[in-house]
């Protein structure tokens, strides 16, 4: 067994994880663990886009398009936390290189999604979680005082006199590593690898729940699990293909075999969810189908050519027919409890992301919260740790 020695280990290298390390004190040793390759972190499956305050006139109509998609489970300071923080963040990613779409004058261009009552999505074509992550990552790797260690399984934690004290790893050579630091942080994503049909990678088997369970650490809403209504339909296993929906918020519409529309397009995910299982049922059928007619070419090429590149390689044009489509796991809003600070029950344990669940979504995410909500959040507990007010925090 080996000792390794840092004064904040990191379980997960997806935006969450990332995010938190770049804003940790630059005079602190950080480790950053991943799972598999760094390319495997759901993050960068995210297609639609980040949501942000578009302006003041637009909190009311986002607090309650949130409120409205979580059935109003959702808690209410978290929810403002995470609309208050949305504009530093964009402009922080901006700063860092993130190439958001832009209007012709240099302004943000904003899409619409699924349950948002006006648009308000930053996006990169159709890529946006790959595009921020890849920043992110490329701006981490550059830190001296971070490192990444890949192929690397959290298996549990450190534990001495109820506090946190760090973690224990296995490395693909299945060499045993004792992590020792002041504070652990758990961004290991969801659970879309315990089902069979999920648009997550298999490697997220939702360890930091499962590792927090057994040290005692309270959990919260385990069965608050979102399928998303459009994942592209295959008899193929493994990872479903997400068909984001910033395509149903651009006008792209649900069919079904008899191609007759069935449902409102835009009402929040589960509400198409349920509609599309109950129009399979009563066709009897294994998928329905998602048309782009009445999306204008020019932005199906400019909005979503890597979901168009994939269903030419599956033998779907979606500038000339429909793509069969099917509901699938997608996004866990329950995971371990913490506060407004990302802090478990556990002294110097925190949780970000997937991973955690600090209310902001309630029982149903609101579309391209995602993003957001882990980095605003990552950002809030960088600063706990740090102390408020930190001069040398790396942001």
């Amino acid at each position: 067994m080996k000792h390794l020695y840092y004064d904040a280990a990191i379980a997960g290298c997806g935006v969450a994880g990332l995010y938190t390390a770049l804003h940790l004190p630059s005079d602190k040793k950080i480790l950053l663990l991943s799972k598999g390759s760094l390319d495997t972190c759901d993050s960068m499956l995210a297609q639609g886009g980040i949501c942000v305050l578009r302006d003041d006139d637009d909190y009311d109509s986002y607090f309650e398009d949130t409120m409205r998609a979580g059935h109003y489970e959702n808690r209410r300071e978290s929810v403002d936390i995470m609309i208050r923080g949305s504009r530093a963040v964009i402009d922080h990613l901006l700063r860092l290189g993130v190439r958001f779409a832009k209007n012709p004058d240099g302004s943000l261009l904003y899409t619409k999604e699924g349950a948002h009552s006006r648009p308000r999505i930053c996006f990169h074509e159709d890529v946006t979680g790959k595009e921020i992550t890849t920043v992110l990552l490329r701006t981490v790797q550059a830190l001296p005082n971070v490192t990444i260690m890949e192929y690397t399984t959290m298996t549990d934690i450190l534990e001495e006199n109820g506090q946190c004290t760090g973690m224990i790893a296995e490395t693909a050579d299945g060499e045993v590593l004792q992590i020792h630091s002041k504070d652990t942080i758990f961004a290991t994503g969801g659970i879309g690898g315990l089902y069979k049909h999920s648009t997550n990678y298999p490697i997220l088997t939702g360890d930091g729940c499962r590792i927090a369970e057994k040290h005692g650490v309270a959990l919260e809403h385990m069965d608050y699990v979102q399928i998303h209504p459009t994942s592209f339909y295959s008899e193929e296993p493994g990872r479903q293909f997400l068909i984001s929906e910033s395509a149903r918020g651009e006008g792209a519409i649900l069919l079904n075999h008899k191609g007759e529309r069935f449902t409102n397009e835009l009402e929040p995910r589960d509400v198409v969810s349920a509609a599309i299982e109950k129009e399979m049922k009563k066709e009897h059928v294994d998928h329905e189908f998602l048309s782009f007619e009445n999306v204008p070419r020019e932005t199906i090429l400019e909005h979503f050519p890597h979901i168009r590149e994939f269903c030419l390689e599956h033998g779907y044009d979606i500038l000339k027919e429909p793509i069969p489509i099917v509901p699938a796991q997608h996004y866990f809003m329950g995971g371990i409890h913490v506060d407004s600070n990302s802090a478990t029950t556990m002294p110097h344990l925190y949780a970000v992301g997937e991973t955690s669940c600090n209310g902001v979504h309630g029982r149903n995410r609101l579309a391209s919260n995602s993003l957001l909500e882990s980095l605003v959040f990552a950002k809030r507990v960088a600063q706990h740790i740090a102390g408020e007010g930190s001069a040398n925090i790396q942001s």
